[in-house]
């Protein structure tokens, strides 16, 4: 009877221990390999498939914007933008998405849905895992490809106000920078101040490619008041005078330079029911993503928003700003940007985002060959290539026949 008693603590023993390392394994999973420190190059740009003729395309493509700043409202919940709250508290905001030269996203932030995680989601294109909110205490140094590296190797000059997790993250890529401590969450006004503080002077000067501005009121007031506060709509008009007077002093310097400037609007994450964050409910999940440009279409009239990987903000910002892709990107491009550009200039920013991810695919996984995703970016370049031999003859594909180009927009 005693033997039977021991053997059955033992399996009883080995069955919690099995437990325990499949509930690890399943919430810590190993990271997908990827490249380490080593970061995209644009000697490594593959050229455009051509099916062996001589494409005159072989470099990224020309920059669609020029200057970019990047105003992240942490916490800030679709809703807070496209919902009630969005249209009562945040009327300019709301009137660009609805009539305005922009476009309006909803992007899905995946758990662990805290701000270090995110921050680093959004500049390298990877999605972290449940480890790095351990690590949001005490933010290392990022050393894997990412978009704020790209930039600053670009000789671009990059200027950052706000929660300092981006300081540590990128020490010595500012060229100016102020930061604003996370941990006083009963302060929601002077950790706003002290980023909007520097806007009149820096709007002014003409010395910087990217301003990022982070905001930290409106999760502060969501951990001691929750999302029904009376001071979130004081906080949502804050936030959307603060946009209208980035994006009109944008606009009035637009002329001064041939390429566009880009205004986005977004959160890290949002907010629950209770004002906290860190889990995997709708509004803690989905983000307001909005960018205004003079290179999008005016609106006639407000669309229910398109989900968007808030990953892909980093393909699509890297390629509009001219850059190679970070290596360890998994997000996709948003097709909606590139709409005015011409069909080979898309097809061109397409290849180069799905050669990225194939790169990937063959450092990741021992058979990359047998992937279906691979498989499907070999068939999808070569028939890029009889697009463009097809292109350089002067044909384009309309309606299962073909008919002439007439310039460069076929």
């Amino acid at each position: 009877m005693r033997l039977r008693s021991s053997l059955f603590a033992c399996c009883g023993l080995l069955g919690l221990l099995f437990g325990m390392a499949v509930f690890l394994h399943g919430f810590f999973p190993s990271p997908l390999k990827s490249f380490g420190s080593a970061k995209a190059k644009v000697s490594e740009i593959p050229g455009e498939p051509a099916l062996g003729l001589a494409s005159n395309w072989t470099k990224l493509p020309s920059p669609l914007f020029g200057k970019v700043v990047i105003m992240l409202v942490d916490a800030l919940r679709e809703d807070f933008v496209f919902g009630p709250k969005g249209r009562q508290f945040m009327p300019y905001t709301r009137h660009m998405v609805e009539h305005g030269s922009s476009l309006s996203f909803i992007a899905k932030a995946w758990p662990p849905t805290v701000t270090m995680p995110r921050i680093k989601a959004m500049m390298t294109g990877r999605i972290p895992g449940f480890i790095d909110v351990v690590m949001n205490l005490n933010s290392p140094t990022l050393l894997e490809d990412n978009l704020i590296w790209q930039v600053k190797s670009a000789g671009k000059r990059i200027m950052f106000y706000g929660d300092d997790t981006w300081i540590r993250l990128f020490p010595d890529h500012f060229v100016e920078y102020d930061g604003t401590t996370s941990f006083f969450v009963s302060d929601y006004t002077e950790v706003d101040h002290n980023v909007t503080r520097h806007l009149d002077n820096v709007l002014k000067r003409s010395d910087w490619d990217l301003l990022i501005l982070h905001y930290l009121g409106l999760d502060h007031i969501g951990h001691l008041a929750g999302p029904d506060s009376h001071l979130v709509g004081p906080k949502l008009s804050e936030m959307d005078n603060i946009v209208q007077k980035i994006h009109m002093e944008l606009l009035s310097k637009q002329g001064e330079t041939t390429l566009t400037s880009l205004l986005i609007l977004c959160g890290d994450h949002g907010m629950s029911d209770t004002g906290s964050h860190g889990g995997a409910s709708s509004h803690e999940v989905n983000t307001p993503l909005v960018l205004l440009s003079p290179a999008f279409s005016k609106k006639d009239s407000f669309t229910v928003s398109e989900y968007v990987e808030q990953t892909d903000l980093t393909s699509t910002l890297a390629l509009g700003l001219g850059l190679p892709i970070p290596r360890n990107n998994l997000g996709c491009l948003i097709l909606r940007v590139l709409e005015e550009r011409s069909l080979r200039e898309q097809f061109r920013y397409l290849h180069l985002n799905g050669y990225q991810l194939s790169k990937l695919v063959q450092e990741s996984i021992p058979t990359y060959e047998k992937d279906v995703g691979y498989k499907l970016f070999g068939i999808a370049q070569k028939s890029h290539g009889s697009w463009i031999k097809l292109y350089f003859e002067g044909y384009s594909p309309s309606d299962s026949k073909y008919s002439r180009c007439t310039g460069q927009h076929c």
